[in-house]
This record gives structure tokens, C-alpha cells and sequence, in this order.
């Protein structure tokens, strides 16, 4: 599991390659940590682009939902996007796509949360 890092203005993506499971879970919430904390109100946003991800497995969606939760306990969004058609169907079964924000392409995930961003995402 490879985690490559974007900065559009205010807002951090992350890029997940590979899969999240057991043997990858605690290397993914590591590689999470530096963007978590350097996220708040008035500080950066946080969008995990997950176009990359193959496979999630249950361990892999606790460290989604301890991520999303200290990040909105700092005031920070923090959304998800570009959902595989396998791992959309194991958040959708595990309803993990009522506990986050989910969109469908990383331009809708920075349109909701940061004009800025979106704006340099559209002149990069």
C-alpha cells in the first residue's frame, strides 16, 4: 500500500494505491497521521482519494472512521472519493457511505469542500 499526498490551495489528498486490509491497515493509518493533525478549522481539509484502492477490508474501514472521527473533533472536513465498484459495494453494505461524505470524482469531493481548491485543481 503506497500513499501519495496532493495539496490543491486549503484542501490535502490523499491517494491510497493497492489495498487496505489487515497487513496494510496500520502502515495506511500512519501514513494518515501528519495530514490528520495538520488539519482543522480554519486549517486544511482533508479529501482521501480512493480511486487507487482495490480492496478494503474491515480494518481498513476503522481506520477510515478513527481518521473522519478526529478530524471533525478538530473541525475539519474530511470526505472521500472515486470509490471502486468493489469497495463502494463494501461501504455500501457496511453503510459506511452514511458516515462520511462519499463523492463520486474527486473534483465534486474539493467542489464541496473548498472553492479554492477547487479552483487550483481545475488550473493544474
Amino acid at each position: 500500500m503506497e500513499l501519495i499526498s496532493k495539496r490543491f490551495a486549503d484542501t490535502a489528498v490523499l491517494c491510497p494505491q493497492g489495498r487496505i486490509d489487515h497487513a496494510t491497515a496500520e502502515g495506511f493509518k500512519a501514513a494518515l497521521a501528519p495530514s490528520l493533525s495538520a488539519c482543522g478549522a480554519g486549517r486544511d481539509r482533508l479529501v482521501i482519494d480512493m480511486t487507487g484502492v482495490e480492496y478494503i477490508s474491515s480494518v481498513g474501514l476503522r481506520v477510515l472512521m478513527l481518521a473522519s472521527k478526529q478530524a471533525k473533533a478538530q473541525g475539519a472536513p474530511l470526505a472521500v472519493c472515486g470509490l471502486q465498484p468493489v469497495v463502494r459495494e463494501i461501504f455500501e453494505i457496511s453503510r459506511f457511505n452514511l458516515v462520511m461524505q462519499v463523492f463520486p470524482t474527486l473534483r465534486e469531493a474539493l467542489a464541496s469542500l473548498s472553492t479554492e481548491a477547487l479552483a487550483a485543481f481545475e488550473a493544474a
